[in-house]
């Protein structure tokens, strides 16, 4: 039996973008000081974006304007998959916890994915 989806709380895809943040968030506390107007604040944006634009668009009237805030949700992914790799490049964060933090983006992605080709289908 599916659950029932009543609030945006209830989304896959929701959940798993907080706990990208939470990821992130952890990460984050590693980086220089100096940091914390910089990349990180940048990363702090990004990753806030995902869960934040989910349920924006989760409280949307239309398919089209839930989208609209799912496809935003995805550029955020994007844009923090490429502070993560810059972040990485210059030595802020170590492979392993790079891998883990792009693994939990990625499935972010997926699930956000099946989000936006369900809703296309309600158009």
């Amino acid at each position: 039996m599916v659950a029932k989806i009543i609030s945006y709380r209830d989304l896959k895809v929701w959940q798993e973008g907080r706990k990208l943040a939470v990821l992130v968030y952890l990460q984050l506390r590693t980086f220089p000081k100096y940091e914390q107007f910089g990349l990180s604040d940048q990363m702090r944006r990004a990753v806030v974006s995902v869960p934040s634009n989910i349920a924006e668009g989760f409280g949307r009237a239309t398919a089209k304007e839930k989208n609209q805030f799912y496809y935003v949700a995805k550029g955020s992914l994007a844009e923090l998959e490429t502070q993560l790799y810059i972040a990485f490049d210059i030595g802020y964060i170590d492979e392993k916890n790079l891998d883990d933090i792009l693994e939990q983006s990625s499935l972010t992605h997926r699930l956000l994915q099946g989000l936006i080709k369900a809703n296309k289908e309600r158009l």
